[in-house]
């Protein structure tokens, strides 16, 4: 590992201990348990932290001060893991992060009230880092959550449509997940005081940078180690989800491989132990590879976008971005 690895990470190790302890304490004695004793559950479940850090790192690349920020950024996770819970109830998901999903732990109607108080404080801690530019702070936060939940609808428009092209497939992960990756962007350059060319620098990083991320989930769903993972390898498949993978390979098959695929959509799904035949077509049809230089092509836009920003804010979003593209779970 170089210096300059040692370098990023030590900063997003420091960044992320301190936005552990913001939301463990934020939740720890709020009452009634029977709602934040979920809520906690959930957030405690730990993850990559990665929204939170892409608000201070672009409080960062505008050369703001973390410390007004730091509210903000523990905003972003609540929404984030408000959105997770109810993703979870609908795809009826058994583990999130290689743990039992709240509603499962719980019930639904409990997973739902807990969902909803993470929004509630959401909104509470980000309105504690707004000050004379609370009103686009607060419409950028809000519009990532309008576009998430479009996106989550799109997405189960798309379980029951028969064809589902690329570009219909793009805009809903643009939606579904991009959009809340550029949201916090954003909000971190307004948090910082920058500049309108810096802050629509910083969300096009985050908008591109998100549709990457996306289409890397779906590579590692087929490619994965369920260990790693914290879930069961195939469950796109198994779920008949129609994502990159799966559309890109509709579009190449015949015969008897097209036959196969369409099967996944008219028993919406398959069997758990197919999934390793389809892995195999999903070779034979190249589109492994194809997802690979699709998460390239929009990990260089993302990386072009913020091109005009001070070398050593862009070696910051340089090493995320490889972080990103070659991570394993």
């Amino acid at each position: 590992m170089g210096s300059a690895d040692k370098k990023f990470e030590l900063f997003f190790d420091k960044e992320r201990k301190i936005i552990e302890k913001k939301i463990a304490q934020s939740l720890k004695y709020r009452k009634p348990a029977s709602l934040y004793g979920p809520a906690s559950y959930i957030m405690e479940e730990g993850g990559k932290r990665l929204r939170p850090l892409l608000v201070l790192m672009s409080v960062k690349a505008v050369d703001g001060n973390l410390k007004n920020a730091y509210n903000a950024a523990a905003a972003v996770e609540f929404l984030h893991n408000f959105t997770l819970v109810h993703d979870d109830i609908m795809d009826n998901a058994d583990k999130r992060r290689g743990k039992i999903t709240l509603h499962k732990k719980y019930d639904i109607s409990t997973a739902i009230l807990a969902g909803d108080s993470l929004l509630s404080v959401a909104y509470e801690f980000l309105l504690k880092d707004c000050d004379s530019n609370n009103k686009n702070i607060l419409e950028a936060f809000t519009k990532g959550l309008v576009d998430v939940c479009e996106g989550q609808s799109l997405d189960k428009e798309f379980e029951i449509s028969k064809e589902v092209s690329l570009e219909e497939y793009i805009l809903m992960i643009q939606l579904k997940t991009a959009a809340m990756i550029e949201m916090c962007c954003k909000i971190g350059a307004m948090l910082g005081g920058g500049s309108e060319e810096e802050i629509k620098a910083l969300a096009g990083f985050g908008k591109n940078i998100g549709i990457a991320f996306q289409i890397q989930d779906d590579l590692l769903d087929i490619t994965g180690n369920e260990n790693e993972l914290g879930k069961f390898i195939g469950g796109d498949l198994v779920e008949g989800k129609k994502t990159f993978l799966f559309i890109k390979a509709l579009e190449r098959a015949s015969g008897n491989d097209r036959k196969k695929l369409l099967n996944v959509i008219n028993k919406k799904g398959i069997l758990a132990d197919e999934v390793e035949s389809y892995k195999i077509l999903y070779v034979k049809l190249n589109v492994l590879e194809e997802a690979k230089q699709e998460i390239k092509k929009f990990t260089n836009r993302a990386l072009n976008s913020i091109k005009d920003l001070k070398i050593e804010h862009r070696e910051h979003f340089n090493w995320l971005a490889d972080l990103l593209i070659n991570r394993n779970k």
